[in-house]
């Protein structure tokens, strides 16, 4: 049986992008085969964009959302179960139709009597941007962490995705407060001022009133108003001090020890109070310290039982997804719904400092480096986190 001869490359030609909606790749030739085979002309398709939904859906994902975070769970847990369901999201989406190649397969002739074998020209698929061959598009995400919870402690956490962690880095510049509720225990002291902390001393409470306990609250909530001033560095004889003070802009723009602007008392019920504190440059240790203090400045003690932030600057328990939306859809709803309000508070809250050219949004590329690096998922591509 005479072998049939190789296919016979005729001329190039390329496809006509305006008759097929695209441009063809180079490689797209009229072949002629000589074992009686028409003459046919194979189309090379470029391939389609490896990402397909899945960079539509990055494309929404630049931005802040707040999270709630429960009591027991560390926040870089809860950072690593977002990214986690975040690309099992991205990755979830319809792959592309997989490339198109042109191979000569040796087999039977159609239409033959004779069991000849001939060169038959076929599309067949290539493999290699199949999943199992190049794997997941999408394999991690650049997300940071804003004012950051410790374990025990719970509430409001709030997290920017790729270009929004330059937002994180605007909201620790504009020095907002947060508001928490701090839960106390009278009667006992603990070494790491905790309720289930190694028990060091008990004591009475019977003494202590819902009077006395206002009376101490508004004498710690006096002296850090002054020293709020203090850490300000403004001339409070000037029209600007006057006018940021009506507008409660007054805040320091440097480091400074915790400062509380607000605390009071929300229920009272002997063992137990519950107290609403609205402070800044605060850790969670320090907030529980502080119920150690006030159990002190009431000649008895107390430890603290629970701390749940409850506002994070412009993010409130309202805009906080809880466990069950930490998924694709509901954090891009999210982040898009909280962009207009983030940029407007952000402006408003930097403006006093800040010149209109150093504003978020003043057309300023502020994602070269560190924690402005923009988020880089592109296809098959790994970002560090």
């Amino acid at each position: 049986m005479q072998t049939p001869s190789p296919p016979r490359i005729l001329r190039r030609e390329p496809l006509p992008a305006e008759k097929h909606g695209g441009a063809p790749c180079k490689d797209s030739v009229w072949v002629t085969d000589r074992t009686a085979l028409p003459s046919i002309r194979l189309y090379c398709w470029p391939r389609p964009p490896a990402s397909g939904m899945g960079s539509a859906g990055l494309a929404r994902l630049h931005g802040l959302f707040a999270a709630y975070k429960p009591p027991g769970l560390k926040w870089k847990h809860l950072r690593d179960i977002v990214e986690l369901q975040l690309l099992k999201g991205l990755n979830a989406g319809k792959p592309p139709a997989p490339e198109q190649r042109v191979r000569f397969l040796l087999g039977p002739m159609e239409g033959r009597e004779e069991k000849e074998l001939t060169l038959t020209a076929t599309s067949v698929p290539t493999l290699t941007d199949h999943l199992l061959v190049r794997g997941p598009a999408f394999t991690s995400l650049k997300i940071g962490v804003g004012h950051r919870l410790d374990a025990q402690a719970s509430g409001v956490l709030v997290l920017g995705v790729g270009r929004g962690r330059s937002l994180l880095t605007d909201m620790y510049n504009a020095h907002l407060t947060k508001d928490y509720t701090v839960r106390g225990l009278l009667g006992k002291a603990t070494d790491d001022f905790c309720e289930d902390g190694r028990l060091v001393e008990k004591t009475t409470y019977d003494h202590v009133t819902r009077e006395k306990l206002d009376r101490i609250l508004a004498l710690i909530q006096g002296s850090h108003q002054k020293a709020l001033v203090l850490y300000s560095n403004l001339d409070l004889q000037t029209q600007e001090a006057y006018e940021m003070a009506v507008t409660g802009l007054i805040r320091p723009m440097n480091k400074s020890p915790m400062l509380i602007t607000g605390i009071r008392c929300l229920h009272f019920a002997p063992p137990e109070f519950l107290l609403e504190v609205q402070c800044m440059h605060e850790t969670q240790k320090q907030l529980r310290r502080l119920v150690h203090e006030i159990g002190l400045e009431l000649k008895t003690t107390a430890v603290c039982s629970q701390v749940r932030r409850t506002r994070d600057g412009f993010f409130t328990l309202d805009d906080a997804l809880l466990r069950t939306q930490w998924d694709l859809h509901s954090i891009q709803d999210a982040i898009q719904a909280a962009a207009p309000r983030v940029a407007a508070e952000l402006e408003k809250s930097l403006r006093p400092w800040l010149g209109p050219e150093q504003l978020p949004g003043s057309g300023q590329h502020r994602d070269s480096e560190g924690p402005s690096s923009a988020l880089k998922g592109q296809a098959g591509g790994a970002v560090g986190g």
